[in-house]
């Protein structure tokens, strides 16, 4: 089975350090950066839920495939999807709390 790994946030200051250290970082540098970091972990989710499907279907079909795998893998993607909408929600909230701000 594949590990599901979100960026800790050691992980993203250390990306934004060595983004500080650089002089010649361009605004679209940042931004590519951090559109791979986001993109990755979409990948990763996407991919658990396929790896769940698969294990669900071999179930189904009847083939060698172990029960406890089979809800591991459900569990796995359950979790990684759940926490991917959580940090979908408080992103969109400190969005909406900065268009909130008065200048």
């Amino acid at each position: 089975m594949n590990n599901i790994s979100f960026p800790t946030t050691n992980q993203i200051f250390q990306t934004q350090n060595k983004i500080n250290a650089t002089p010649t970082s361009t605004p679209f540098e940042i931004h590519k950066n951090f559109a791979s970091v986001l993109k990755k972990s979409i990948e990763e989710v996407n991919q658990a839920q396929i790896e769940s499907d698969q294990y669900t279907t071999k179930l189904a079909k009847g083939e060698n495939v172990d029960l406890h795998q089979v809800m591991i893998a459900s569990q796995k993607a359950s979790i990684t999807f759940s926490a991917t909408m959580e940090i979908r929600n408080k992103v969109i909230e400190a969005y909406q709390e900065v268009m909130r701000m008065q200048v």
